[in-house]
């Protein structure tokens, strides 16, 4: 398909609340490929819709690379524990923050069939569905940052340079 500009921080689509699809088109049904397209290219675990500059409640997940999870119209119904770790988001390119979100995460969604589905989660797979989640009310990561964002870009000189 195709790959999509990743709207970065200050882009006010980043801000907005998405609307429910309610029926699967054409046009949405390339939207998703697109962004699966889009999240594996640019090495990312998860892409919400927003984050290409399409106010829908639509969400891609992959944490595998080989399991990608589409997620339209989800919603957390239950969460548990408690993890802290480091956290970074395809639109703040080059940050990474500390955020504590929960350990488990069971969500109910429509799959790309518009067929109801359940997505349970821990660590990595529930902090994913929690932060795309976030993206589809307008909400960033950076908004739950313990202490300050860490600019990632020197990590990522100092590794190439072994």
């Amino acid at each position: 398909m195709a790959i999509r500009n990743i709207r970065e921080m200050g882009d006010d689509v980043l801000t907005k609340k998405c609307k429910e699809v309610t029926e699967m088109t054409q046009r949405t049904k390339e939207l998703i490929e697109d962004m699966l397209d889009t999240m594996y290219e640019a090495n990312g675990v998860g892409l919400a819709a927003p984050q290409v500059g399409v106010l829908k409640r639509i969400v891609v997940i992959d944490t595998t690379g080989e399991d990608p999870h589409i997620l339209i119209n989800p919603r957390i119904v239950e969460s548990s524990g408690e993890q802290t770790g480091q956290e970074g988001c395809l639109s703040v390119p080059g940050k990474s923050g500390c955020v504590t979100r929960p350990n488990y995460v069971k969500a109910v969604a429509l799959d790309i069939n518009m067929k109801p589905i359940e997505l349970e989660g821990t660590e990595l797979l529930a902090r994913a569905i929690c932060h795309e989640l976030d993206h589809l009310d307008g909400h960033l990561y950076v908004e739950k940052v313990e202490g300050s964002l860490i600019d990632t870009n020197y990590e990522e000189e100092d590794e190439d340079e072994e």
